[in-house]
């Protein structure tokens, strides 16, 4: 709807890391969102670490991990803690556009 494609990875886990994945989305897209319900230190950073070991962060990448925020989110339903942790669809939706310097269209996002 919005004329961007998108592909979805499932790293499935974090160790040992796999950097041929990686290399192959950083290789085949400008933008690369890194989605996990975890905590800051977690996947993300491990990518975020090789990246920036590989010399991929030198160029024109650009990053945005996505991750459960520092505070206490109430108990509910999986859709309702996801909204409140910002990791919804339509939430990664509008920050993959966002990224990609499409702000307004960010702000249309419905799914």
């Amino acid at each position: 709807e919005q004329g961007v494609s998108a592909t979805v990875a499932d790293a499935r886990f974090c160790k040992p890391l796999d950097t041929k994945l990686i290399d192959r989305l950083v290789k085949e897209h400008p933008v690369l969102i890194i989605v996990e319900e975890g905590s800051v230190g977690g996947f993300g950073s491990h990518v975020l670490q090789y990246l920036a070991m590989s010399g991929q962060l030198d160029g024109n990448l650009k990053v945005r991990p996505m991750c459960l925020p520092d505070l206490n989110i109430e108990h509910g339903s999986a859709d309702w803690q996801l909204e409140q942790a910002g990791l919804s669809p339509k939430q990664i939706a509008a920050t993959c556009l966002a990224t990609l310097g499409k702000s307004r269209e960010a702000l249309e996002v419905t799914i």
